[in-house]
């Protein structure tokens, strides 16, 4: 092949790629064909606006499906409800959807302007959920509720294609959509607009200094976005239906990735014919199987194949998307000097025991009810702890947990449910089983870091629960309620606050052994490996083991809880572990803090505590906001916040006792005391020479020469 055609290969060339595939495998009339590549072009609206976040954020919007709900739903409304025509109804929603894009950057993007991406994201969560819960709401201004709606197009169009009737909506879509993405492109290559989105993209900090105006042209971007979002969505609306629901947008995020994925996250033509091959591709599926459970699969096994074989990791800009998706510190162990203070040894004492007497005695009062909801946060609390071993300690950024969970569950109710077994000996099988699924699913995880394994572990969760879950590849997993076996086939659980004191126990007794692993070399290695893999292999230590333990253990962890679970509610349902869950778990648990073990049960308390003590929608608003305003005031998230009050406390009682600490207290004007008077435990206290402030890039790189980790192997191997 010539060179000239090299660059044109590489932008049809997966598209093409895909249409050869639908061919050969689901074939389907050309008047099929045309309506999928209907779709495919709404979904290319989607696609881009993703990537053109990608180039300001390095992040994936996961409201972008989102974005435009509000505005179109509203411009529906107008025209379903009020009787408005379809002309002012549009025009007023364009201006919504702009109102929105400028609000979104201004209220909650630019918060996190220098915040780690890994934070950013999580923010475009709660923004989605802000956005859903206005979506949602608005049908209640004409007393009317939430449904899928369709409107009609302002014209009337009829034309017989291949066996297929198209409307005016079709027209509609055909030319509005490929004019819109002719815009943007136009913008980005033959605009000086373009030109400094892409400078601004690659290095926004030397942008910044060659007066580039980032922030301005970061709120240009939001509002392109939010106004191809609406577009998609009001085209879908016409085409097929107005979605609505938390969560709507994930299957839409899915199509999206797999084009972001195939355009190499920065080429925005094969983005968008990708996504129309995706669309012809999908509506091949639905064709020849009448369901869609098959899509997530084989999306999912197309993004897995394109990272693997998309040569990653050499240059400067890979290595920093990497470290911007790191997490912040874990938290420093009391040095020996402070634990021996009498009112701090005494304080560590009562502080565990008005806990644990806490929830022991509290759920006596809070009634059936209350006390199923105080299970699950318990049960929630153990599958945050397994993202804290994976994220936190690991930096392996999952969004699939809730599929090792699923794992669990469905081998649990499978053996209690089929054979009778005791719950103990279901976790037993399961736990393996668990941890085996996560070392398969963290085999990319070799290749891929940050955002790629999160995309990784999305897809692969939302074709677990589509496809595995289901019963579609054969009927394994129980259908309805069970009876629950005896504990040890002697002690009945036959009540809401023994099953929650049995999640207790359950709890204490992973949180005991998890702890264990954390205090042990391989605790250590996995939190040196997060914050410099280069320099932990300098010492011996093989990073491609540690990242399939970290896997290993959360695994392990999540189908623990997935037995726990299933026995808890006497059923298996495969909504409990969708990939819509796995993104709350994962959220909720960046919100509880990834720093330490608590942030698991502090983040489950938050979030299901704000679902169960609200109705729907108004609980979408509050968690919504909730996870904002946490992110914005404690980065380190709620149980950061109670660590650094723990820490003020014992800098204040080492100074009321004449004790220098300096892995405590390194801005203390005290004299430092000589190294041979410190111990080892505050040595790797305060060797962390990490910077707290990302650089303007919104990076959270660390300086190569920071010791902490090496320091925990060092000491480890001696």
């Amino acid at each position: 092949m010539s060179r000239r055609w090299v660059p044109v290969a590489r932008v049809i060339g997966p598209a093409l790629a895909i249409l050869v595939f639908q061919r050969l495998f689901f074939p389907m009339p050309i008047g099929a064909v045309a309506s999928g590549a209907i779709f495919g072009l709404i979904g290319a609206l989607g696609a881009v606006g993703i990537g053109l976040i990608w180039r300001a954020n390095r992040i994936v919007n996961f409201a972008q499906g989102d974005l435009g709900v509000f505005p179109a739903t509203l411009a529906v409304l107008l025209v379903v409800l009020a009787g408005w025509p379809w002309l002012p109804s549009v025009l007023i929603g364009i201006l919504c959807a702009l109102l929105v894009g400028v609000l979104a950057d201004l209220l909650v993007i630019r918060r996190f302007f220098r915040a780690p991406r890994l934070m950013l994201t999580v923010a475009t969560f709660g923004l989605s959920q802000i956005l859903s819960f206005g979506a949602l709401i608005l049908p209640r201004a004409w007393g009317e509720g939430p449904e899928i709606r369709t409107i009609e197009a302002p014209f009337d169009f009829s034309l017989s294609f291949g066996g297929v009737i198209f409307d005016g909506n079709d027209l509609i879509a055909v030319v509005v959509a490929p004019l819109v993405l002719l815009a943007v492109g136009f913008m980005l290559h033959f605009t000086e607009t373009g030109v400094a989105l892409r400078a601004s993209a690659e290095r926004s900090d030397r942008a910044l200094m060659l007066g580039i105006p980032v922030r301005r042209l970061e709120v240009l971007v939001w509002t392109v976005a939010t106004m191809m979002s609406f577009t998609s969505v009001l085209l879908a609306a016409g085409v097929s239906g107005l979605p609505f629901g938390l969560g709507a947008g994930l299957g839409v995020v899915l199509s999206a990735l797999t084009a972001l994925v195939l355009g190499r996250m920065t080429d925005l033509g094969t983005m968008a014919l990708s996504a129309v091959a995706i669309g012809v591709l999908i509506s091949g599926i639905r064709w020849n199987t009448g369901e869609e459970y098959l899509v997530a699969p084989i999306l999912a096994a197309i993004i897995v194949v394109a990272l693997l074989f998309q040569r990653r990791g050499s240059t400067r800009a890979d290595r920093e998307d990497s470290s911007s998706w790191q997490v912040g510190d874990q938290v420093r162990p009391i040095p020996i000097e402070i634990r021996r203070i009498p009112e701090v040894r005494i304080v560590r004492v009562v502080v565990p025991l008005v806990v644990l007497a806490a929830v022991v005695v509290i759920p006596q009062f809070m009634g059936t009810n209350g006390q199923l909801k105080a299970g699950v946060v318990v049960i929630f609390g153990i599958i945050g702890m397994s993202v804290v071993v994976l994220t936190g300690w690991a930096g392996q950024v999952s969004l699939g947990q809730m599929a090792f969970v699923g794992v669990g569950a469905a081998i649990g109710a499978a053996t209690m449910e089929g054979w009778g077994w005791d719950p103990f000996l279901a976790m037993l099988v399961a736990g393996p089983a668990g941890a085996m699924v996560a070392v398969v699913v963290g085999l990319p995880a070799l290749r891929l870091r940050g955002l790629y394994l999160a995309m990784t572990t999305l897809a692969l969760s939302l074709a677990a629960s589509s496809w595995l879950f289901s019963n579609r590849i054969g009927k394994w997993i129980p259908d309805g309620a069970f009876p629950r076996p005896d504990l040890l086939g002697v002690i009945s659980l036959d009540s809401p606050l023994r099953l929650y004191y049995f999640a207790l126990v359950v709890f204490v007794v992973v949180a005991w052994i998890v702890r264990g692993i954390s205090r042990s070399r391989t605790g250590r290695v996995l939190r040196a490996l997060r914050d410099n893999e280069a320099n932990v292999m300098a010492f011996g230590v093989n990073p491609t083991r540690a990242k399939l333990v970290a896997f290993a253990v959360s695994g392990w962890v999540a189908a623990i809880a997935g037995v726990l679970f299933v026995y808890h509610q006497a059923a298996f349902r495969a909504v409990s572990y969708s990939a819509y869950e796995s993104v709350n778990v994962f959220v909720s648990t960046v919100i509880g803090g990834l720093g330490a073990l608590a942030g698991g049960p502090i983040g489950a308390l938050f979030t299901h505590g704000a679902q169960w003590l609200l109705p729907a929608p108004w609980s979408f608003l509050v968690v919504g906001v909730g996870v904002i305003l946490v992110l914005t005031s404690l980065p380190g998230g709620l149980g950061g916040m109670f660590w650094s009050l723990r820490d003020q406390y014992l800098r204040s009682a080492a100074r009321r006792h004449g004790v220098v600490s300096m892995a405590l207290d390194r801005t203390s004007d005290s004299p430092i005391a000589p190294p041979e008077a410190l111990h080892t435990e505050e040595i790797l206290g305060s060797t962390d020479t990490s910077d707290p402030t990302p650089p303007p890039d919104g990076t959270a790189d660390r300086d190569p020469g920071a010791t902490a980790p090496a320091a925990d192997v060092v000491e480890s191997k001696s």
